[in-house]
């Protein structure tokens, strides 16, 4: 869980899973223009693909390859977990 957090806590990051739930299965080079157009992210596509590695690495993206592309995916199933984990406390009867 801690690779989830660690995901989570860097604004470029959260901008990428923002672009893949508003459009999911991008490659690396749409990703890159959404960031910088819509984002004002400024990082080189190395540094989005490094970022996409951390996402990955804490199950929150994951790739799909097609010929030559590499299509990256949202995957919110380790936040659904976060939630399944701390669950709403019930309030007792009085």
């Amino acid at each position: 869980m801690g690779d989830l957090f660690k995901a989570l806590s860097d604004r470029t990051r959260r901008a990428i899973l923002d672009e893949l739930i508003e459009r999911d299965g991008q490659t690396l080079f749409e990703l890159c223009g959404r960031l910088i157009s819509r984002h004002g992210v400024s990082a080189t596509r190395q540094a989005i693909s490094q970022h996409l590695d951390v996402l990955e690495s804490a199950g929150l993206v994951r790739t799909e390859r097609s010929g030559r592309y590499k299509f990256h995916h949202i995957d919110t199933s380790p936040l659904r977990e976060i939630g399944e984990r701390w669950p709403q406390p019930t309030k007792e009867s009085d």
